[in-house]
């Protein structure tokens, strides 16, 4: 739901992002990168009715 809504951490990075002209080629690449990664995600579920492992199996680390 989080993605769907726009509310993920892909969208929260992007979001960022935009607010950090100084990240500049860099910045764009991985906005591009999380993009990309969105639209994988989405077809993920628009076909398994669930979000992807990386995504759903994903737990903050210690580090």
């Amino acid at each position: 739901m989080a993605a769907l809504n726009d509310l993920d951490r892909f969208h929260l990075v992007m979001d960022t992002l935009e607010r950090l002209p100084q990240t500049g080629t860099k910045g764009l690449a991985l906005k591009e990168r999380l993009k990309a990664k969105l639209i994988e995600h989405k077809h993920y579920i628009d076909q398994n009715g669930q979000d992807m492992p990386e995504v759903r199996d994903w737990k903050w680390s210690a580090q």
